[in-house]
């Protein structure tokens, strides 16, 4: 008698998140940032993020497997239970910091082609690093009234994340330390973020994008 088997491969979605080292991770760099700024569980960085809430939870996943977070569970005094609450680490400070340090140096690069009209410079620039675009602006990085304009000279029309970004940056995080705290004070319970395991293991983003640090 023949058996024939068939093996099915199938695929994950998530691994669209999953990212091999820090100069591929622009959307981890805005939820570091975002916890750094105050945003301290799941539906604070949902709203401070305008990124999908799946996304966030891999990240934070990522996040928290590589020391750049932690999670810390607290009691709550009225409704019982616990909440989760995440916190930047140093190592995730100086990991930030540095990223930061970076792409403010390409900005001054950025005008300086801007003012001297260099548009095949500044196209060849979008062409290679226009992933981060958000993450500059959501940091204030880079200003909007800049973008706007550098985007007009190039004749580019923006992408759905960077009008998000344009239209509401500042609203989610922003250099004062307010925003993620003004995202709202409700409960991480609503988003189940209670509940999720930060300790598993997502893949990329792993060791060896941050072994300099």
């Amino acid at each position: 008698m023949r058996i024939n088997i068939i093996i099915i491969i199938m695929t994950d979605d998530s691994s669209k998140t999953r990212f091999s080292d820090k100069n591929n991770n622009p959307n981890h760099f805005i939820v570091l940032d975002a916890i750094s700024k105050g945003a301290k569980n799941i539906n604070n960085l949902v709203k401070a993020t305008r990124l999908p809430g799946e996304e966030v939870h891999l990240i934070v996943n990522d996040l928290t497997s590589q020391r750049l977070i932690i999670k810390e569970e607290k009691n709550r005094r009225f409704l019982g239970g616990k909440k989760v609450e995440f916190k930047i680490t140093e190592m995730g400070l100086r990991v930030l910091n540095s990223k930061k340090q970076e792409l403010q140096e390409q900005t001054k690069q950025l005008r300086q082609w801007h003012n001297n009209g260099n548009t095949t410079q500044l196209q060849s620039y979008m062409d290679s690093n226009r992933t981060w675009m958000p993450f500059m602006l959501f940091s204030g990085i880079m200003d909007i009234l800049f973008f706007t304009s550098m985007m007009s000279m190039m004749g580019m029309a923006m992408n759905p994340m960077e009008s998000q970004m344009t239209g509401e940056a500042g609203g989610g995080a922003d250099e004062t330390g307010n925003g993620g705290a003004e995202a709202g004070a409700e409960d991480s319970s609503q988003t189940g973020g209670a509940d999720y395991d930060t300790g598993g293991d997502f893949g990329g983003f792993d060791g060896g994008g941050f072994g300099d640090f």
